[in-house]
């Protein structure tokens, strides 16, 4: 375990998720002096890798949209120094996601680009045109006017999608039940719900309309990168350390103290674990219990059981897509499954081979898993840092889930079963033990289009000095959490010297 010393920093990061590990570098590169705190030994939250077998499975990046080199997330991720280090593979252009019903033998595919997407999609609804076109206005209209989404200064100029439920919007969009579940038939990017704002469903699905890309060997490289940066740049990354609490005094937060008892000082802290964990361990009155209660009463999304796939040897090919399958027509309910029509839906992606391009080797099946039916074994824990004392019940419970989602796999590929080598299974407790939230929520705090403004939470906080970033500020996935990483940064450095940085970034090597 690394040592603190005593050391005084001019920045402490609370967490190496990937939104503190953008900020992390950002102010790095600002010649700041960073500490990354994180309790895990493996860094970068649902960036984190596993193997098993010689084969590597992403937790959680399984696809990322924006990496075109005119896009928002390539020249931010250019601009911080990785872009050109990645490895990275792009998707199927003539369908990256696909669409599957079923009771429907059809395959909906969404083309790469929007002219492609709309030809695509033309040729499975050639009697809807005039929807889909505005369908695809109207996702570019919502995108550009968030100025910081397109790297531009300003505030948003429209903020009526914030306010517009996205189920409503596809319900009055066109009368046709079935293009209106497959134009929202990857919600599971956003968790969606009858409560999901348009904005939400517009700003992730646009970056991946925009181009879709793979990460061959992991998403765990962003993080492993970043962190090279952070200390080239005279930052540290503290592993195996959990902070207990930020000790504020006078109004300012002076320090963090480990679970140790050892302090770390610094003139700036920022927290990348969810607001309320925050909060809990801030004892200060400059947080009234008014916004304590707010924030710690606010809903978080659903948790995931999730089933990875080690394939036997050119026995599955590989497709370089992804694929959203629903029992029913019906997209919007898929959360409020019950223990008979469970598994709703499920997304599958398959892992990049890192040997046989023309076959598969590794597949990531996802469906929705609500944190009560773990509730039992709440209090045991499996990480690399604490023994699995998780008993036969609950391993008996998994194969029972694994069993019935792969039944469910296999009215669309029959040949499933007779492809598999191997298979291992997490559940919402996995999530609550490597992302450090109580429920093992996917996506962070729930966006509601009811109250928007009840949902959506200031990077700064009371404590002048203690400032928030991540996923539950203002969007999730590696798009909505990096530019959530720049509005905290923003907050230190000011939008037009960022945003300038980025560009002049972009400028050099354009």
């Amino acid at each position: 375990m690394q040592s603190t010393d005593n050391k005084k920093y001019d920045v402490v990061i609370i967490g190496s998720g990937l939104g503190g590990m953008v900020c992390g570098t950002i102010l790095s590169k600002e010649r700041k002096r960073v500490c990354i705190i994180e309790k895990n030994e493996q860094i970068g939250g649902s960036l984190q890798t596993f193997r098993r077998e010689g084969v590597t499975f992403d937790t959680g990046v399984h696809y990322i949209g924006g990496l075109a080199k005119e896009n928002s997330l390539y020249k931010i991720f250019n601009y911080l120094g990785i872009m050109h280090r990645l490895e990275t593979v792009k998707m199927d252009e003539e369908g990256y996601d696909v669409v599957l019903f079923k009771d429907d033998t059809e395959e909906y595919p969404y083309g790469m680009g929007y002219e492609n997407f709309k030809r695509v999609m033309f040729a499975k609804f050639p009697k809807d045109t005039e929807a889909i076109e505005t369908y695809c206005k109207d996702m570019k209209r919502i995108c550009d006017s968030i100025p910081l989404y397109n790297l531009r200064e300003g505030e948003p100029e429209d903020l009526s999608a914030m306010a517009t439920g996205a189920k409503d919007y596809f319900e009055k969009l066109t009368p046709n039940k079935k293009l209106q579940n497959v134009l929202a038939g990857t919600n599971l990017l956003y968790a969606g719900t009858e409560k999901t704002p348009l904005y939400v469903h517009a700003l992730v699905v646009n970056s991946y309309i925009e181009s879709a890309y793979k990460l061959k060997n992991g998403g765990d490289q962003i993080a492993k990168l970043m962190a090279r940066i952070i200390k080239e740049n005279g930052g540290e990354i503290l592993r195996k350390h959990q902070v207990r609490s930020i000790d504020v005094e006078n109004g300012t937060a002076k320090s963090v103290t480990l679970s140790t008892g050892e302090k770390i000082e610094a003139e700036l802290f920022i927290s990348n674990i969810h607001p309320a964990k925050t909060l809990a361990m801030t004892e200060t009155d400059a947080i009234r219990p008014a916004y304590r209660n707010r924030i710690k009463s606010l809903e978080n999304s659903i948790s995931t059981f999730v089933l990875y796939l080690i394939l036997k040897p050119n026995t599955f090919p590989f497709r370089n897509r992804n694929y959203y399958y629903f029992d029913e027509t019906d997209v919007w309910k898929c959360t409020d499954y019950t223990a008979e029509t469970w598994p709703y839906m499920y997304a599958m992606f398959e892992e990049v081979p890192e040997k046989q391009a023309e076959f598969a080797e590794a597949i990531t099946v996802m469906t929705y898993m609500r944190f009560d039916e773990v509730e039992k074994w709440k209090d045991t824990f499996h990480t690399t840092l604490e023994e699995n004392n998780r008993d036969e019940e609950y391993q008996h419970f998994k194969r029972q889930k694994a069993e019935k989602l792969l039944d469910t796999i296999a009215l669309k590929f029959p040949n499933i079963r007779e492809s598999i080598q191997t298979y291992y299974t997490s559940s919402p407790l996995s999530y609550r033990d490597y992302m450090g939230t109580d429920d093992g929520n996917m996506y962070g705090i729930v966006k509601d289009y009811n109250e928007p403004v009840k949902t959506m939470i200031s990077v700064k906080t009371k404590v002048p000095n203690l400032l928030l970033t991540g996923q539950n500020i203002n969007l999730h996935g590696v798009l909505g959490v990096t530019e959530s990483a720049l509005v905290t940064c923003i907050a230190v450095l000011g939008q037009e010297y960022l945003l300038n940085k980025i560009s002049e970034a972009n400028a050099q090597t354009a």
